[in-house]
């Protein structure tokens, strides 16, 4: 039986938006200076995690996924269903849709759609994301993107540290400049574009538009999400539940000393440090946690506890 978490080295993609500070705030060893994404929880195949230590280290965690079921409890899913990223955001990401299960499937021959939400891990002051769009009908959508009326299609919202946004498949969203984020979600990499600010990549060639693709899978009209979070305080830390929806449950954990027993309640929890340190005790062992690190706790653990002074962000499938 496995009796302790299974921490993961993240994979690195460089983005058009990306920046520096994946380097600077978390001390990663990033590939280049346009490096926007930290793939820190990962089973996909174009981008999987490897496993660093115990008997599976040096093993993809699509490997694992695959070869050893019950560290997942024996999950519903062939594939791994979740995937979590960092993501930092020097200048605006472009404005996109994600489809659902069943258009991946139909159109794209891949398992999931792909459901997201965002935790606002830091941002420069007036800091704005793009959250839905004006349009009544896939008609009326069509002709302000046609006639290029981007500020009267597209919502924009001000963000602050701290600020959570759950992004269900259909709905246009984009991260703006100067935003880092923590980002929750299915284990999909669809995305549609429908604007990109006319930007030219490193060969002068502008990236390609989906612009049918994402007037199939919006939802009009638009229609923020209704959210409550659910906070429990256990002597030193504090437990937010900031989302259980369809395809995933996502929870901040405040630790600010030793922590009672975390008994499970998950099929396998899958976790990221994102500020401070501490420790984590597994049937007596003590396990050493960082800002930066991810990490999954199999479902042969059913009870652990931390301590130190620690945030993480906690997810697990539903």
């Amino acid at each position: 039986m496995l009796l302790e978490p299974l921490f993961l080295t993240p994979v690195f993609q460089d983005r058009i938006w990306g920046g520096t500070r994946l380097r600077e705030l978390f001390g990663y060893d990033i590939p280049t200076e346009t490096t926007g994404e930290c793939w820190g929880i990962s089973a996909l195949s174009h981008g999987p995690s490897i496993i660093k230590n115990g008997v599976h280290k040096g093993k993809t965690l699509e490997t694992v996924w695959k070869e050893n079921p019950e560290l997942f409890d024996h999950y519903k899913s062939k594939d791994f269903p979740l995937l979590t990223k960092i993501l930092d955001a020097k200048t605006d990401l472009s404005v996109q849709v994600h489809p659902d299960d069943h258009y991946a499937q139909e159109k794209e021959h891949q398992p999931f759609g792909k459901t997201e939400c965002w935790y606002i891990i830091d941002c420069e002051e007036g800091a704005e994301i793009v959250f839905g769009h004006e349009a009544h009908s896939p008609e009326e959508f069509q002709e302000m993107v046609d006639k290029g009326q981007w500020n009267n299609l597209l919502r924009k919202v001000k963000v602050k540290p701290g600020d959570f946004f759950y992004v269900p498949s259909g709905t246009i969203h984009a991260i703006g400049g100067g935003i880092l984020i923590l980002e929750s979600q299915q284990s999909s990499d669809i995305t549609y574009r429908v604007y990109d600010y006319d930007r030219k990549d490193v060969h002068g060639n502008k990236r390609e538009l989906h612009i049918q693709q994402s007037i199939d899978v919006t939802h009009y009209p638009h229609e923020d999400p209704t959210l409550t979070y659910h906070v429990k305080q256990e002597d030193q830390a504090v437990f937010t539940e900031l989302c259980h929806e369809k395809y995933f449950s996502v929870s901040k954990w405040d630790i600010r000393g030793q922590s009672k027993t975390i008994e499970k309640g998950w099929p396998f929890l899958l976790a990221s440090v994102i500020a401070g340190s501490g420790d984590m005790t597994i049937d007596g062992q003590k396990f050493q946690i960082n800002k930066g690190d991810h990490f999954i706790i199999p479902a042969s653990v059913d009870s652990f506890s931390l301590n130190g002074q620690a945030e993480l962000i906690v997810s697990y499938a539903v």
